[in-house]
Formats: structure tokens, sequence, C-alpha cells
């Protein structure tokens, strides 16, 4: 008899942010997985139930399926789960239906406990409700590295026992094709500092932005890319005018590809970070990075990145100048940049997830999932 799965599509409706190209590319890997029929496939029918209008995405093997009339969390808490027929459930991106058990749930960071000032009241209280129940009722839990693993455990939302690593990959970078816009063209320079995120506080980008006058005195411009959404972020956003910022909202892969090849580093100073995406995505582009020493940044970066405390304008400037002054440093700094970005595999992750789906089935005789450890 055929293992059956779903997975929730819910993300498809979403705006994309990390959370949502994790989901598409670990869908994307089950898909060539499956169509493969390795020893984990065989068997297995997988299936993505979607709220109606929600975007396409074109897969080999797992069929698509628009179910329910509505949306949301409504969607995925009511007309999701009456849809599985029996089967388990997938869900990628912090949040899924609490009346599913045989249900394995990705929850990417503790934020909403960690760095409460980044979200509304709203938000904040209802993922502090979620998670723990989701964390008691879905039968494995996993998170996208060590560090967020460790703070859901301590947070007591994680039983230690079902939880579970599954970081994000790098592979999606290799598909972009550098283009760069009118406005990326004009930001990008070999003396130009690159910032991706919103305006949240635990983000931490006035403490570059708060460096712009200084920066333009040694030559030095800021080129930032995305956007907070304010239905979630509290106000916060930075008002700084200086004319070396070069404010590029909501880009394409392509013009962030080219933007980040064609620019000094990219700077990501956030206070915390449940994996921390783009810097690994400017690594494997081939772009210098310099993060902040908190959080999961030094278990995904290790030696192939710059570290400096996120409270310490002076030692930012440092590395910045750095990298501008020493070609060689900027050269080694790519060159561990692009090996510390292969380690990470979404067809590893996608492993990951069909071993725990053999599990929850009874069928993990072949393999069983453990907690990794981190790599290095």
């Amino acid at each position: 008899m055929a293992r059956r799965w779903t997975i929730n599509g819910r993300f498809l409706s979403q705006p994309t942010t990390g959370v949502q190209r994790y989901a598409r590319e670990v869908v994307r890997s089950l898909d060539a997985l499956l169509a493969e029929q390795g020893p984990l496939a065989r068997g297995l029918d997988v299936r993505l139930h979607c709220p109606p209008g929600s975007e396409e995405m074109p897969l080999a093997f797992i069929e698509r399926f628009e179910i329910g009339r509505t949306s949301g969390h409504i969607w995925e808490q009511t007309q999701l789960p009456s849809s599985l027929g029996g089967g388990g459930l997938l869900s990628l991106c912090n949040t899924g239906p609490l009346l599913s058990r045989k249900h394995i749930v990705c929850i990417h960071d503790a934020n909403v406990w960690n760095a409460p000032q980044s979200y509304s009241l709203a938000f904040r209280s209802f993922y502090r409700i979620l998670l723990p129940c989701l964390g008691r009722t879905a039968c494995g839990i996993s998170s996208v590295s060590n560090y967020s693993l460790g703070e859901l455990v301590r947070s007591g939302v994680v039983p230690v026992h079902r939880a579970f690593l599954a970081p994000n990959g790098h592979e999606h970078v290799l598909q972009w094709t550098p283009q760069h816009s009118a406005g990326t063209r004009l930001a990008a320079s070999p003396e130009t500092i690159v910032m991706i995120g919103s305006a949240a506080p635990h983000k931490n980008v006035r403490l570059i932005l708060d460096m712009a006058e200084r920066l333009a005195a040694a030559g030095l411009r800021i080129a930032v890319v995305g956007m907070s959404d304010s239905r979630v972020f509290r106000s916060g956003s930075p008002k700084a005018k200086a004319q070396n910022i070069h404010w590029l909202g909501r880009i394409s892969d392509g013009e962030l590809a080219a933007l980040l090849a064609d620019s000094l580093c990219l700077a990501f100073p956030s206070l915390t970070e449940g994996f921390g995406l783009p810097a690994l995505e400017a690594m494997a582009v081939g772009c210098p990075v310099v993060v902040s020493d908190r959080a999961s940044l030094p278990e995904v970066c290790a030696n192939a990145a710059l570290f400096v405390p996120p409270d310490d304008p002076e030692g930012w400037f440092d590395r910045f100048m750095q990298l501008r002054d020493c070609e060689d440093k900027r050269k080694q700094m790519i060159r561990r940049g692009r090996a510390r970005a292969s380690a990470y595999r979404w067809r590893a992750t996608a492993l990951r997830y069909l071993e725990a789906m053999a599990a929850a089935d009874g069928a993990d005789t072949l393999t069983k999932v453990v907690r990794v450890p981190e790599l290095t």
C-alpha cells in the first residue's frame, strides 16, 4: 500500500521571504528525489495542497491541488486537515494545523521570544501560543540550524526527542542569471556595502546606516535591499537620508546576484537569526560577508566570514576597510565563502524530510533521523 503525504502549500499564497524560499526549494528537491524513486521514495504518494488562487509551481512528480474556499490561518487550520485523507502532513513555514498528528513542521527560529520588539503584539502573541502547541501535537519538528533547535528546546517549544536539523541550501543561487536594473547598476561598485532584510529591530540595520557619513568620507556607500511587512513588524524604519545610501526595495534574484557580485561585501549585523540565508546566498555568489558574531551566524558561516559584535561600529568599519584595502583578503574570503556555501544542499535537506516521513510511517528500517552535528 502506498504511503501518502501532503505538503502544506500555504506558502504559495504568501509573499516570498527566506521562509517561503526554504519551502519552495525543499519541495523542488523532494520532487526530484521522488522522480528518482530511491529507497525512501518508493511507494510514496506526495501531493501539494494549496489555497485557491495560489501561485503555480512546476513539478514533475508531486501533484498540486487547490482546495477549499478560504486562505490564511483559517484555511490552514480547517480546510487543509480535512483534505489529508488519513495521510501525513509536511509544513515547512512555521505554522500548520493543530488537529494533524502525523505532522512534521519546520519552525525556523525562536524570534518571537528572542526578539519580541520586532513583531506586533498580535503576531507574537499568536505565535507564542501556536508554536508550543505544534511542538506538542506534531510527530516531528525540524529547524534550520543547531542554534535554532537549541533555542526552541530551551524555550519549551520543542521536545528534544522529536527535533531534527534540516538547514537551508545554496543550489538555487546557481540558477540565478545576474542582470542589473537601472537601480542596482547605479548602486553597485567595488565600494558598495549591501544590506538585505527589513527594518525590524533585530536586523540591526541602523548600526550600519548610522555610519553612513563616516563611510561616505572613506569613499564607501550602502545599498539596502528589502522592505518590512507592516502587518508583522513594528514601526521603526530607519530615516537615514545620506546621499551614499541607495534604497532599492524588493529586487529580483537576477538583480540581487548582479548587485552582490559587483559590490564590496554583504553586511549582516543581525542581533539574532534562525539561519541567515542572505549570508549563504552572498557567499554562493562570490560576495564576501561581514556578519554579526551572534546566534546562528558563526555556525552557518564558520571561517568563511568576517565576524563583528553587532554593537561595535568601530569593528564593522575596520572590516569594511580590510576588504576594500586588501584585495588578497577579499579573494580569500570569496574562496572560503563559495566552499562553505557548497556544504549546504537542498537535496540533503529533502532527504532528511524523507527520512522523517519514513520514521513517522514506521518504515524507517533503512535509515533513521538523528540530530546531525554542525557542518564544519
